[in-house]
């Protein structure tokens, strides 16, 4: 099972400084895709955004397209998508000809990354196109306006070796005024059917629009607060999914777009499906090897494992286990 979208968040002037010597790391070596990507996390603009003011300057491109382009799964060829990247450097406000520059290479260097065995590299490319197209008309900035300062998350597996499903502990800080809700995203394993996945509010929220998406398998839900956050405030709040309608789950990941803030993953599994080994592992993005594997030792019985980050890198970050 994966996690994606609005995930843990840091703050504050060192994390915007790694993001800043990121991104103009990227624009220098590529590949063409990350440096989109982090540019339009610099910007802090959602894709609909970027959409709307190509379309002001004539250029029609969908935000699939766009999702696409920076996930790496397809690459700006035609004239028409070359004019729409020279646009991009303008929206982006990046130095003339430097997306440009990162395409005229052989190939980036990052496309020939290791991938993952079965349907992770795929899966989450797919998922990001379409909670792209989701959250397209919820009119919230990329990031929420929120960094998170905590979360602890707790996985539930059954004696089918399903997910059953997940809660989640939140602890949030405003880094804008009038900040009144949080969107959670749900993916499921391969079977899952998002229509049939439940969400709770638990404590100090309430649910408000959720969409799905069939064939992704993947739910966003809108998480309303109780008051509107000034800056600097924070707020706890709880939230979760009950699924279970997805196969045999070997890995739960969440993705996290921004660094900072402490998070905690706890796996239980039912006495009747206990796996023989369990492992942590993080990535730094979808198509790169897994790096910092660490087996994990069971507890409760043998039953429950975890890992604890203080403070989270971008990047992904999960418990994986075999079953026989």
């Amino acid at each position: 099972m994966r996690s994606t979208g609005q995930n843990a968040q840091g703050s504050g002037r060192t994390g915007a400084q790694a993001d800043a010597r990121e991104l103009g790391h990227l624009l220098r070596a590529g590949p063409f895709h990350l440096a989109l990507r982090a540019a339009l996390t610099a910007r802090g603009l959602p894709l609909h955004r970027v959409q709307q003011r190509l379309a002001a300057r004539g250029i029609k491109l969908g935000v699939t397209s766009l999702s696409y382009w920076q996930q790496g799964a397809r690459r700006p060829r035609r004239p028409e998508s070359l004019k729409a990247v020279r646009a991009l450097e303008q929206i982006l406000e990046l130095p003339g000809g430097t997306l440009l520059r990162l395409l005229a290479a052989p190939q980036d260097a990052g496309s020939g990354a290791v991938r993952p065995p079965s349907r992770s590299y795929r899966a989450l490319v797919s998922v990001g196109a379409a909670v792209e197209g989701l959250l397209a008309g919820m009119e919230l900035p990329a990031d929420g306006g929120l960094h998170t300062v905590g979360h602890h998350e707790r996985v539930r597996i059954g004696a089918g070796g399903e997910l059953l499903g997940r809660e989640s502990q939140h602890v949030v800080r405003a880094h804008r005024d009038g900040v009144d809700r949080y969107l959670a995203v749900h993916h499921g394993d391969p079977g899952c059917d998002p229509a049939r996945v439940r969400v709770r509010a638990d404590e100090n929220c309430r649910t408000g629009r959720v969409r799905w998406h069939r064939e992704a398998e993947v739910l966003v839900a809108e998480l309303l607060f109780d008051t509107r956050l000034r800056t600097g405030e924070t707020y706890v709040f709880g939230y979760g999914f009950e699924d279970g309608t997805g196969g045999r789950c070997t890995e739960y990941v969440r993705g996290f777009s921004y660094s900072g803030g402490q998070y905690v993953l706890q796996v239980r599994f039912d006495e009747a499906a206990l796996p023989v080994r369990c492992r942590r592992f993080g990535r730094s993005g979808p198509g790169a090897p897994r790096s910092g594997l660490a087996d994990l030792t069971p507890s409760g019985r043998h039953r429950v494992v975890h890992l604890v980050e203080p403070e989270v890198r971008r990047g992904l970050l999960g418990i994986d286990w075999d079953w026989a």
